[in-house]
């Protein structure tokens, strides 16, 4: 279906990336009319646009996946411990290809404009073609991390050399070879590239706002008997995973960091950097990420890490991670990261010390220098989370924009809904456990409750499926009462929109875990839908504090 049609459609959705794809497949299984609007030229979402060099995903491939295809499983094959973007698109090639999806969707296409239209029962969506369609539930499988930030450098206008971000990149490595490169930002994209781009420049600068914590990623080819012993396990895998705080493979952690001898948790941090992944030195204790001294012990681990690998003891001190908790903000993972700091043709410059004050035609200008460059790396990260939504310029007489009815900050039912929006589902959305766990399977059970509810409805033969703003207002009590008890609280960054200038301080995720979360959603359903509207009919109104009956 890639023309208007004069019959609304059960569903339309944007994005065709991993949600964008399962929600066609579910459409596709029940039997409703579908269609799709991709703003790239073929599927992939995220790793469509992702290929600067070294991309690859920071969860391990074989639960970077779908599972809700047995045969799927067990005839893809993963190369890798960490997949690189160029295989990850493969496998959502394929997936495309095997179900029949692709047909479903219109590419090069964006959605200009959504207004719900209450008398009908429709949403009116208008694309950049000038089309227009009408569809009874619109969902919205844009990615949080989709809509790359507005270049904020100061006097960049006046750059006249290669200009190319990380999020939209468009040149080859090798136009980067035997030039003066800058690298602002040394975010996760930043942290992956910096290493290829050293190999080939003939010099590299990295300007750094903010240290990371950097892990070694660890990554290696994935041996034979490793696949095949996943293989025959993947129904427990899998289950693990849903149920799981991060929907990864638990590994249940109980003491604390003060609860063991100095030695012995210096000998548990040694075996944890050497596991690495979300399962390593951020997931050694149990208090890591709500007592502050207990998380200093993994900074300082880290930072004498830094130590002992990079050779000059200024850089070295520049590259320490010491402005927020470790986990506060996303790890990272990288290969390589700090060793590159080592090579002669490479050099760290802290816009801490030394912010930038402008650019020329050819140089980066400092508080305290200019530094001549052919090329410029920006990776200076997204309009996470609320950048993709307010981006369809959605409204609703009653309510407005979505920009309007969020001005305050983001307020969401589950993460999946907003109330005064009718028949819009989010998928991945802001106040869901997307932003801190493996986000596949958030997407997966996100868009089996969506289809669930929408099944549900349309057996009760209503039309409108809205949440309350009661409902709503005890989700976003939730959620900020359990980031309250963390140290994500203490940290300003992306999570809670501080990277983008003007946008309302709200933390994006919901916290609690994964499989505590599917447990929730679950008797959610179970018990009728409380806190949601179905033509303006409700068991309940409100869901109470289900997130204390629910361990």
């Amino acid at each position: 279906m890639t023309h208007s049609t004069p019959e609304p459609l059960d569903v339309l959705c944007v994005g065709a990336g991993f949600s964008g794809l399962y929600v066609a497949y579910q459409a596709k299984q029940r039997n409703w009319s579908f269609a799709g609007f991709e703003t790239a030229p073929e599927v992939g979402g995220t790793w469509y646009w992702n290929t600067y060099p070294g991309a690859r995903c920071d969860v391990e491939s074989i639960y970077y996946s779908y599972s809700f295809s047995e045969e799927l499983q067990q005839e893809w094959t993963w190369s890798e411990r960490f997949a690189p973007q160029a295989e990850i698109l493969r496998y959502i090639n394929h997936v495309a290809d095997r179900f029949d999806l692709r047909k479903y969707f219109t590419f090069n296409t964006k959605v200009a404009s959504a207004r719900w239209l209450p008398r009908k029962h429709l949403w009116e969506v208008s694309l950049d073609s000038g089309e227009v369609y009408h569809c009874r539930y619109l969902i919205s499988g844009a990615g949080g991390l989709s809509t790359p930030k507005d270049f904020d450098v100061p006097g960049i206008e006046n750059f006249t050399g290669t200009k190319v971000s990380t999020s939209r990149w468009t040149i080859s490595l090798d136009d980067l070879a035997g030039k003066r490169v800058a690298v602002i930002g040394t975010g996760s994209s930043a942290v992956q590239a910096i290493p290829h781009i050293a190999a080939v420049a003939e010099h590299l600068t990295v300007f750094q706002r903010t240290p990371n914590y950097v892990f070694p990623a660890r990554n290696a080819p994935l041996a034979p008997e490793v696949v095949e012993r996943v293989k025959s396990n993947y129904a427990a895998i899998r289950e693990e995973c849903r149920h799981s705080p991060g929907g990864i493979p638990d590994r249940p952690v109980h003491s604390k960091a003060f609860d063991v001898s100095d030695e012995e948790r210096l000998r548990r941090y040694e075996e944890a950097y050497e596991r690495s992944g979300f399962q390593g030195v951020g997931a050694e204790f149990a208090d890591l990420l709500t007592d502050p001294e207990a998380n200093k012990t993994a900074t300082d681990f880290l930072c004498g890490k830094i130590r002992e690998i990079v050779h000059d003891p200024k850089t070295a001190a520049l590259l320490e991670p010491r402005f927020h908790p470790l986990g506060a903000k996303r790890s990272v993972f990288g290969t390589d990261y700090y060793e590159t700091f080592n090579r002669p043709n490479v050099s760290l410059v802290s816009l801490r010390e030394e912010p930038i004050e402008t650019m020329t035609a050819d140089s980066i200008v400092t508080s305290k220098g200019a530094y001549e460059v052919d090329a410029v790396v920006l990776g200076i990260g997204f309009d996470a989370f609320t950048g993709p939504l307010f981006g369809l310029n959605l409204s609703a007489p009653e309510s407005g924009s979505l920009q309007r009815a969020w001005s305050d900050g983001v307020r969401t039912f589950l993460g999946i809904m907003t109330a005064g929006f009718p028949n819009f589902f989010m998928i991945g959305g802001p106040q869901s456990p997307a932003i801190v766990s493996n986000v596949i399977v958030t997407i997966e059970q996100a868009v089996d409750w969506v289809t669930d509810l929408i099944e549900h409805a349309r057996g009760k033969g209503a039309d409108v499926i809205e949440a309350t703003t009661e409902a709503q207002d005890e989700w976003v009590t939730i959620c900020e009462d359990i980031v309250g008890k963390t140290l994500y609280a203490t940290t300003d960054s992306w999570y809670r929109g501080s990277n983008v200038v003007g946008k309302p301080s709200t933390f994006l995720g919901y916290v609690g875990g994964v499989g505590k979360y599917r447990r929730m959603c679950t008797e959610l359903a179970d018990r009728g839908y409380p806190g949601v509207l179905l033509d303006d009919e409700t068991v309940d109104r409100k869901i109470g504090r289900i997130d204390e009956e629910i361990n």
